[in-house]
């Protein structure tokens, strides 16, 4: 069986694991929106952060190697390892986790965060903000599939991957790491049609080849799978918290938005209000993310919450930056913001995008958008609603006036 088999099985065996140890791994981290605080506190006296269950693979001495490498690099790197389990508080979900994590600490302008790929739970992913400077994301994902990895324990792998981000040259080595994938040479086939020449043997060696071949071909495919996803996923900064929200259903999306609501309820409850100039807009928005979430009826509103608790906290924070993207607030906070001309339109749009999006429109092609239904039953961009029937479209979930100004207009007009 080949190394990368072998990795994959041991991943498939570690996330059913986690899987069915779902109780402890909420309760090493504690269960709630107050871990990703936790995790944020930790971060900001050092730069590695450690859960107890990973405290055998990574232990106190390495970890202190940990942040020595990574304060010689110079580079605003963060580490944290932990395991992921479904409903656990950031939902079994690395994106989660990073989107939390970057919203607690809106001192750092930039960012580089080393995790736990909440898919593999023996790999790594890179997130950056403002933007993939230091070529992060493909850095952290070339440094599991290197040979001199290959075997090598989570504190190694995490330790090579702080390095090739300081070098910079992530895509190339991710392309040079993975140049392989697509198989060694081996020929199965060949191997059971050498294996004897009577009826019997030849039956004996297809059924040993099914045996091994259909699995390892299975697995070889989840793999790679698993690495498009990784590779075609969005730059940290798009991302943040809402990555696997694109393909969650609705419930799963509401559970998303009562958690952001519910955290940002404890933070402006925590605030103290000589400090926080910020705090009634916050309070405000708090407010309306609750009414929405009340009365919301699909993803359109439901990511009007996430808009909403995004406004919050940066006014908590006094340092507003972009909103969520404009064409799919579900790809997280925007890295920029870009001219967009509507098709059929002469004027053109000032909206703050996500990487991916940006990419799409320097590429000539359609953004992955969020829809929303219009009056006779089609399917349209959200955008593409009347502004009156439309908080959203009126908004831009930020893009084009704040979320809960747009709010509280939409409300005045009911009245």
């Amino acid at each position: 069986m080949s190394t990368d088999v072998k990795r994959v099985i041991t991943a498939l065996a570690a996330l059913l694991l986690t899987a069915l140890a779902g109780t402890p791994a909420r309760a090493a981290d504690g269960d709630g929106p107050s871990a990703g605080q936790r995790i944020a506190n930790a971060l900001r006296t050092s730069p590695v952060y450690v859960d107890e269950s990973y405290a055998d693979a990574v232990p106190p001495a390495r970890q202190r190697q940990l942040a020595d490498r990574i304060r010689r690099t110079g580079l605003p790197i963060k580490v944290v390892l932990r395991p992921f389990a479904k409903g656990d508080a950031f939902d079994g979900d690395s994106d989660v986790l990073a989107g939390t994590v970057r919203d607690r600490l809106p001192e750092r302008r930039e960012l580089i965060l080393i995790t736990t790929d909440s898919d593999f739970s023996d790999s790594l992913r890179g997130y950056e903000w403002p933007s993939d400077t230091h070529q992060t994301r493909d850095a952290v994902s070339a440094a599991g599939f290197m040979e001199e990895t290959r075997d090598a324990g989570l504190a190694d792998v995490t330790a090579k991957a702080v390095d090739l981000v300081a070098e910079g040259k992530g895509t190339q080595r991710y392309e040079e790491a993975t140049a392989d994938l697509d198989g060694d040479g081996s020929s199965p086939a060949k191997s059971g049609s050498d294996s004897g020449s009577g009826s019997g043997s030849g039956e004996s060696g297809w059924l040993l080849w099914s045996l091994v071949a259909v699995p390892a071909l299975a697995l070889t495919v989840l793999a790679t799978r698993t690495v498009l996803r990784s590779r075609a996923a969005t730059a940290a900064v798009p991302q943040l918290v809402f990555a696997t929200a694109r393909a969650a259903d609705e419930a799963e999306l509401r559970r998303r938005a009562e958690a952001e609501v519910l955290a940002l309820g404890e933070t402006t409850q925590a605030a103290d209000v000589s400090t926080t100039p910020g705090l009634q807009h916050a309070l405000d928005a708090y407010a309306a993310a609750g009414t929405v979430l009340d009365e919301a009826r699909g993803l359109p509103d439901l990511a009007g919450v996430l808009a909403l608790a995004q406004e919050g906290r940066d006014a908590l924070a006094g340092s507003p930056g972009l909103p969520l993207c404009f064409f799919n607030p579900l790809h997280g906070r925007a890295a920029r913001r870009t001219g967009w001309r509507p098709l059929g339109r002469r004027e053109r749009l000032d909206v703050a995008v996500c990487e991916e999006c940006a990419d799409a429109l320097r590429r000539r092609r359609a953004p992955e958008v969020l829809t929303d239904t219009a009056r006779d039953g089609r399917t349209v961009p959200y955008f593409e609603l009347p502004g009156g029937r439309s908080v959203w479209a009126a908004t831009g979930y930020g893009s084009l006036m704040s979320p809960l100004a747009g709010f509280n207009s939409s409300r005045a007009r009911a009245r």
